[in-house]
């Protein structure tokens, strides 16, 4: 009888999605979190993920604990037939099975095979692999959301309808508090090893709190059903804006359990169209998350792997190389008066979480306007976020937010004043600087940097169809203002290193 092989299920492959039946070693490694800087409450997520699915699994499973993945499964006697292998989801991981001579087989997790996505991309030009593209691609592949006719409704995206800014003089969408799981002795026995590696000089980001994202597949579909039931209505209109007293908003918060591979995307997908197909949820919601998981998600998947493992490395097409500041890495908003960057760092240290817009239009938008490495920055988020995995941040951070890549993620950069972050949010009115000011007392940052931005890169911009009409405003500004945006441009934009102790 041929012995069966044992699978090695890494933490972003621990639902059912992954698991056939056969023996599973599953391999707790927290010497990474002394390599890389890491949210508390990330490493608080893999190690309770982890020792969960072990739990789970039983005698059917085996639970290491090691300072090295490969000397784990070459110590336990798993290399060549003896380990198989769903292709993992990070470079360096897919590197150690092939050198190890596992049995390899095709990723797991996604609507699309790795197969799909290149037959769609074959004979494109890197500036045509565009999302919209790809997605109306699955969409009629798939059949999600179509009919005979076309696309339900009439159009394949509702973007368009997606962008209201918050209730005027709300401190909140008024929506119940978001599911929280409940911790167990798992958790207390995770916190107590997190206590004893931060005694032992490992420097973690953020701040320890209760757990707040699905760590089991149990506590998954419980999340997926409070967000099906509570939030998803309001999920379209409201999808772009952001409040001070409400992180949350009617965002799903599913991006931990996906990422730990404990949902499946297209199980959420079957639940949100079901409910507009049963009358419950408007097309506009419902259209916003089938394309953030059969497009978006899939889309970033799929780039990770066709831009190759020195992506980040060599993209920096804004030459941008300003180190990150010692408050970034701290996640201390107290540095900085600016509410919207102060409340979304501060929110970050807290929960390691923050919506897709301050991440892309505070944060990236910060980083973007100052100059930030983008390598640099792409570690912080990866490391600084619950949900940041190797494969999801480099295509979101090198070329969504910092146009690293010289457009072949983006079209645009996504550089924006104050008075973006005015219309979309209520950050401003609790906020020293005035978004309509790019000089003088008062000015927002983001106002003076947006200027300085398009004056930096002009000629850059000048040729780019969906930035001409940015540059041709400069020719508002007269001489005198110029120099003052360039002089308070330069004054915010002073090199700060960060601490030694992240490594830095």
């Amino acid at each position: 009888m041929t012995n069966v092989p044992t699978r090695w299920l890494t933490a972003e492959q621990l639902g059912p999605a992954f698991d056939d039946g056969g023996p599973i070693v599953l391999i707790e490694n927290t010497t990474v979190f002394r390599r890389r800087p890491t949210h508390r409450q990330k490493a608080h997520l893999y190690l309770t993920a982890l020792r969960h699915r072990a739990r789970e699994l039983g005698e059917r499973g085996t639970f290491l604990q090691a300072s090295s993945y490969r000397a784990a499964l070459t110590d336990a006697g798993l290399a060549g037939g003896a380990l198989e292998s769903i292709d993992p989801p990070s470079w360096a991981a897919r590197r150690l099975v092939r050198e190890l001579g596992a049995s390899i087989l095709p990723s797991r997790g996604f609507v699309t095979s790795e197969h799909d996505f290149a037959t769609w991309a074959a004979g494109r030009k890197p500036t045509q692999l565009v999302m919209d593209r790809f997605y109306r691609d699955v969409r009629e592949r798939t059949g999600i959301l179509m009919t005979p006719g076309g696309p339900e409704g009439g159009q394949f995206s509702f973007d368009a309808d997606n962008r209201q800014p918050p209730p005027k003089g709300a401190e909140s969408l008024g929506l119940p508090a978001p599911w929280r799981p409940v911790e167990d002795d798992i958790d207390a026995e995770v916190r107590a090893e997190l206590d004893r590696l931060d005694a032992e000089g490992v420097r973690f980001l953020g701040h320890d709190g209760p757990r707040q994202f699905a760590a089991t597949r149990a506590e998954a579909l419980a999340a997926l059903d409070d967000f099906v039931e509570t939030r998803l209505t309001d999920f379209g209109p409201y999808e772009d804006a952001m409040m001070l007293g409400d992180d949350t908003m009617a965002h799903a918060r599913l991006s931990v359990p996906l990422n730990l591979g404990l949902l499946h995307p297209l199980e959420v997908v079957d639940r949100v169209v079901a409910e507009h197909a049963a009358g419950r949820a408007p097309l506009a919601s419902v259209e916003g998350i089938v394309r953030q998981l059969i497009g978006w998600r899939d889309w970033v998947w799929h780039l990770y792997w066709h831009l190759g493992p020195d992506y980040t490395r060599r993209s920096n097409a804004l030459a941008a190389h300003q180190p990150l500041p010692h408050h970034w890495w701290a996640l201390d908003g107290s540095a900085t008066d600016a509410r919207c960057l102060s409340h979304t760092l501060d929110t970050v240290g807290g929960s390691g979480y923050a919506h897709h817009i301050p991440r892309l239009m505070v944060l990236g938008n910060a980083a973007l306007q100052r100059g930030y490495d983008p390598a640099e920055l792409t570690e912080w988020f990866q490391g600084a976020f619950v949900d940041g995995t190797p494969w999801v941040m480099p295509a979101n951070v090198v070329g969504m937010s910092q146009f690293a890549d010289g457009g072949v993620m983006a079209s645009k950069p996504y550089v924006a004043s104050g008075k973006y972050i005015q219309r979309m949010s209520n950050y401003c009115r609790s906020c020293p600087h005035d978004p309509a000011r790019a000089t003088g007392p008062g000015a927002c940052p983001f106002t003076t940097l947006y200027w300085d931005f398009l004056l930096r890169h002009e000629h850059r911009l000048r040729g780019n169809p969906r930035t001409r009409l940015q540059v041709q405003n400069l020719h508002r500004l007269a001489p005198d203002e110029r120099r003052a945006i360039r002089e308070g441009a330069g004054r915010l934009r002073l090199p700060l290193v960060a601490p030694e102790e992240f490594g830095r």
